[in-house]
């Protein structure tokens, strides 16, 4: 593997260093061909997920594929309009120097993407960078191997494989891709990791975009549906989505992995979050099914209350006055998203200006993440950068500042011998006090 890894990251900035991956046409040529492989792979795609994950084929569409093709085509229509270099409009102390802003590609990127959405999260990342102008290695999650080897085989037969790469393999090859320099890294997990990825990313100071996650708190206001009112309305709902028997349904993804379940069934086996179960709680470990369940008030100290669930369990917290939702969200860590259904002007205004969080939104969930004209990413222990249409290309671009002087004059207050009239002359430079510098360089003040 030490091999391949030498030989892929040698090929990729030959390749880079070459200039053929900064060309436009090759940009929108690689993003076309993402787009050509979804639409051709579409039933494989959602053939892998349901092996991962058992996702429905729908479901498949909405967070992965249709994603990923809309991320594309966004990338591609706007790409010529993302590439112009943006002209600055600099102070008059400046004059006639002229400035601009250009968007370089870094070079050569790892990402490494996370098994819950295992497409989309691989190939989110990769459209941004590829649009930017950069060459690509990706490391797909060994936890959807069925996911991860699709990509492996199937991204060379579309897309540039002297500039893009895929590469399989569990924590050992993370650990052997980390060790190399990068030019960027972008990586999608849990916070604990994304401390590995950083201290690797400091020996090199190689710029980083963690996706770190953590748990979302949701605020309901108790003016808009009562505690109980609420909870009863949850269960016929969940019934409406999955039927009665949810573990035929055909539409509840499973567990991940062994692993996973019994981290789930251990979390809800602690006898006090196992007294807070109102609905559901039914587990089959042969299946990897837990059915969806909800918790009222289960222990704040308890692990499922302190740790990202990954699980179809949806702990309720009750408090007093919904006021006190402000401080139960500062005690946490900053969230990657906070979510809020009310009607109370005061409250929103209080969540947006009191809490900080990846982002915020109001009387919905999860759109945020779909819509790509606004950036996505966390804060503090949520994660570092943010990415989505736009903000892909940013996320993948260093915007280098040009400035061009004028060989036609010069201005000799910048050099010695200095003197009182130079000193002056900087500090109403320096302050913009355009008027009274006319009049000092005319005599006319002192």
């Amino acid at each position: 593997m030490e091999e391949i890894v030498d030989q892929s990251l040698r090929e990729m900035r030959e390749t880079f260093a070459s200039g053929r991956t900064r060309s436009v046409k090759w940009r929108k040529t690689q993003l076309e061909a993402i787009i050509e492989m979804v639409k051709d792979n579409e039933d494989k795609m959602c053939d892998v997920l349901f092996q991962d994950l058992g996702k429905h084929s729908t479901e498949a569409f909405r967070d992965e594929l249709g994603f990923v093709m809309r991320s594309a085509t966004t990338a591609l229509n706007c790409l010529d309009k993302w590439v112009v270099p943006k002209k600055s409009d600099l102070p008059l102390l400046f004059y006639p120097s002229t400035g601009k802003v250009i968007s370089e590609p870094y070079g050569t990127v790892l990402v490494l993407s996370s098994w819950n959405f295992p497409i989309s999260l691989s190939l989110d990342p990769m459209i941004g960078a590829i649009s930017a102008g950069n060459t690509v290695l990706l490391k797909a999650s060994e936890l959807s191997p069925n996911a991860s080897a699709f990509l492996a085989k199937t991204i060379p037969s579309y897309l540039d494989n002297k500039a893009i790469k895929v590469i399989e393999g569990g924590p050992d090859v993370a650990t052997i891709l980390l060790k190399h320099q990068w030019d960027k890294i972008f990586f999608t997990g849990s916070p604990k990791i994304g401390k590995i990825i950083m201290a690797a990313a400091a020996e090199h100071l190689t710029p980083v975009t963690l996706e770190l996650g953590g748990k979302c708190p949701t605020i309901v206001d108790h003016h808009s549906v009562s505690k109980d009112m609420k909870i009863e309305m949850l269960k016929p709902m969940i019934r409406s989505f999955f039927g009665e028997n949810p573990k035929e349904s055909g539409c509840l993804s499973r567990i991940v992995t062994k692993k996973h379940f019994q981290r789930l069934a251990r979390l809800l086996n602690d006898p006090g979050v196992q007294a807070s179960i109102v609905y559901g709680g039914s587990m089959d470990e042969e299946k990897l099914y837990i059915e969806p369940t909800i918790l009222l008030d289960p222990p704040l100290d308890s692990e499922i209350m302190n740790e990202e669930i990954f699980g179809p369990i949806l702990p309720i917290i009750t408090l007093r006055d919904i006021q006190e939702s402000i401080g139960f969200i500062k005690s946490k860590p900053k969230p990657l998203a906070i979510y809020a259904f009310t009607k109370d002007e005061n409250l929103k205004t209080r969540i947006l200006s009191e809490t900080s969080s990846g982002s915020v939104t109001f009387n919905d969930v999860m759109i945020q993440y779909m819509c790509d004209a606004l950036p996505f990413g966390g804060v503090g222990e949520s994660g570092i950068g943010r990415y989505h249409g736009k903000y892909s290309f940013e996320c993948f671009s260093h915007e280098k500042a040009i400035m061009e002087g004028s060989l036609a004059m010069d201005l000799e207050a910048r050099y010695p011998p200095w003197n009182s009239f130079k000193l002056t002359f900087l500090r109403l430079a320096f302050r913009e006090a355009y008027f009274k510098l006319v009049l000092f360089m005319l005599g006319l003040k002192k």
